[in-house]
């Protein structure tokens, strides 16, 4: 009786998994992983070039510094436009004596509108002083963090200026808040992501952003007359650490550097855990094959001191790589001494010890000093003694406070008239070629293959699964529906639901509308979707992007995945143009989601697709500016377009195409 049971239970184990298991599905192996590895793949061949490039430059100091200045002009490059400096328009909003140094609460534009606000900590003794620029981590009080308030007081009890600044999106300079100043998103790593997405659009970032606020900045500090111009470094933790490597490759005025808690191994961090926040990189940093060693590089041979926790959940093994190759390029360069790597036996942060090592590493090379480092004392204040407004919030004091995502929304909007100029300049010829350009497109017919895994009959036409696979590319899978009549219709729909082939093949109304129809059907999932889809815990929900990871890593390889998805829909016209029965017919797709926008792309140059149902999408990108709270917009991005084409000005490269819009 026992052994029955066993057996009823175990064919109840089975039935459950076989139900539970997509029966539409047509590669065998784990699916949810084939896009993640195949960009990891691109990315490593990138990061292979680039090394060896270093080590043909590590010959000579004369090899060294042509490596530096190309990888400095990549850097500009990938940075975008950087504002013209307008006036700061600074004001002291409080100043408050502590023992033995004041405090000064700051507020200056970075941009006409945009406020930036600072704690400036300057010694009581006479200056002119040298001084440190402090940026901070993404912790949401900032300056007033305990951390940072005792680094900054440790610095300035040994005679340093410092200037603690508030990122944006963070202390008082939330972006997205109420009429009352609170915050209405989770917390800044979540506002940069989603500020990173507008920016993307027009050709910039938050990294982008972030950069032209510490340089102002500097501007504002070496305004002081306090401060002593030829002394200048800059220090940031975690978020601040990125800032800092950003910051320290592109001002020629900072003298010294000391990231703490961010610096590790691109190439090893993103394989290992995913691609960063927002602010974090910057689009194409990997087709230029720029490397977290190289904004270091770019900085030699100044003086470089690398903090890092033992523990940290930034990958340590990374660190000590990174920091390993830097030094041989100091070395050969014959500054070995001006690079060095701090480790501290704790994790995350800049710990005492870390702020220690940092003072004495200013002191050495700012003022060419040995002595002790002086304590700091524990005198740190409650957040609202470092508040530069009344209520916290820049928001809430200026009513007409340029924010973050307003200057991307109007960004966009002037970029209107560059896209009608652009339009009206070059033919439909060229429009198309650099359309193609910014997708990164690069694929040639001629070398695909078709692998039928499973085919069956049914009463008035033939299911089949079928792998199509060109070199160098995702396989793409689809399920393929043929009438067993003689003449089929006229047309055939290639049907792309971004949910995936099976939410059309489970309904049960859709072969009866097939057959009615007796079209040819393919339904494929386009690379990162349906059957290569991530499981949901594969991207954190605070990115508000289903694909975030993915779409990161494409842009850092050069390779958008819109592009990319383009790329799938050419292997699916190549397809049909060599099957025996659908070849020369007009092509008909129906797409929904992120899967439309592609479908709109490849129709400008595929004069094969004859009409378009697009359904679930966005008809302007600018809906992306205009509501970037919403999810998955990292889906649609394509760096720099707007600066070129808007979506109806890609449809207009097709007045003869057949478009229709569905539940937009």
């Amino acid at each position: 009786m026992k052994r029955l049971l066993a057996i009823a239970a175990l064919a109840l184990v089975c039935t459950i998994i076989t139900v539970a298991q997509d029966p539409w599905k047509v590669m065998e192996w784990k699916t949810e992983t084939t896009l993640r590895s195949y960009l990891l793949q691109q990315m490593h061949r990138q990061y292979d070039i680039r090394r060896s490039c270093l080590a043909a430059a590590m010959t000579s100091a004369q090899g060294i510094e042509q490596y530096r200045e190309e990888c400095r002009k990549r850097y500009l490059d990938i940075l975008g436009e950087i504002p013209e400096k307008t006036p700061l328009n600074p004001m002291v909003t409080a100043r408050n004596e502590r023992d033995g140094f004041t405090v000064e609460n700051i507020i200056f534009e970075s941009r006409p509108g945009h406020h930036v606000t600072a704690n400036l900590y300057l010694p009581d003794t006479k200056g002119p002083f040298p001084a440190v620029l402090f940026f901070c981590g993404h912790e949401m009080t900032s300056k007033a963090t305990v951390s940072y308030q005792e680094t900054a007081i440790l610095f300035v009890r040994n005679g340093f200026a410092v200037l603690v600044v508030d990122p944006v999106s963070q202390g008082e300079r939330v972006q997205f808040t109420d009429s009352a100043g609170n915050r209405l998103l989770r917390g800044s790593t979540t506002e940069h992501t989603l500020l990173d997405a507008g920016a993307i659009l027009t050709g910039s970032s938050v990294a982008a952003w972030e950069l032209n606020d510490n340089v102002r900045s500097l501007d504002y500090l070496l305004s002081r007359p306090e401060i002593d111009r030829g002394r200048v470094g800059c220090l940031g933790n975690s978020g601040g650490g990125v800032q800092t490597m950003y910051f320290a490759a592109f001002d020629e005025r900072v003298k010294a550097a000391a990231p703490c808690s961010f610096i590790t191994g691109r190439e090893r961090e993103y394989e290992l855990n995913g691609t960063g926040d927002g602010c974090q990189q910057i689009p194409f940093e990997g087709s230029n094959y720029l490397e977290i060693a190289d904004y270091l590089i770019m900085f030699s041979p100044k003086p470089v001191l690398v903090l890092a926790g033992r523990f940290d959940f930034v990958d340590y093994r990374g660190t000590v790589e990174t920091c390993v190759e830097v030094k041989k390029v100091y070395t050969v360069l014959g500054e070995p001494d001006r690079f060095e790597l701090f480790t501290c036996e704790d994790g995350h942060g800049i710990s005492e010890p870390k702020r220690i090592a940092a003072v004495r590493w200013f002191r050495k090379w700012l003022c060419n000093d040995t002595m002790a480092v002086l304590p700091g004392g524990s005198t740190t204040v409650e957040p609202e003694e470092t508040w530069c407004t009344p209520a916290g919030q820049v928001t809430v004091m200026y009513n007409d406070e340029l924010t973050f995502q307003e200057h991307n929304r109007r960004t966009v909007s002037n970029l209107a008239a560059s896209r009608r100029d652009f339009i009206e300049k070059n033919s439909r010829e060229a429009a198309r070629s650099k359309l193609n350009e910014l997708l990164a497109l690069n694929y040639t017919n001629g070398d695909l293959t078709a692998e039928a895994v499973w085919s069956e009959s049914y009463p008035g036409y033939l299911m089949k699964k079928v792998i199509i696979r060109t070199p160098g590319e995702v396989p793409l899978p689809c399920v393929v529906l043929v009438p067993d009549k003689e003449m089929p219709g006229d047309t055939v729909v290639i049907r792309l639901d971004h949910r995936g082939k099976s939410a059309r093949l489970a309904d049960s109304s859709f072969i009866a509308e097939f057959t009615a129809r007796n079209q040819p059907v393919v339904l494929a999932d386009l690379r990162g979707m349906g059957e290569t889809a991530e499981k949901p815990q594969a991207n954190d929900p605070k990115y508000y992007n289903s694909e975030y990871h993915n779409a990161v890593l494409a842009m850092h390889t050069g390779r958008p995945l819109p592009g990319q998805r383009v790329t799938d829909i050419m292997m699916l016209i190549d397809y049909i143009a060599s099957d025996d029965l659908m070849k020369g017919m007009p092509v008909k797709i129906v797409a929904s989601g992120p899967a439309a926008l592609p479908a709109l792309m490849a129709a400008a140059s595929d004069y094969s697709i004859t009409a378009l149902e697009l359904s679930e999408t966005i008809s302007t990108f600018a809906e992306i500016t205009d509501r970037p709270t919403e999810k998955d917009w990292f889906s649609y991005l394509v760096p720099g377009i707007m600066k070129y084409f808007d979506i109806p000005d890609i449809a207009g490269m097709r007045p003869d195409l057949k478009i229709k819009y569905v539940n937009r």
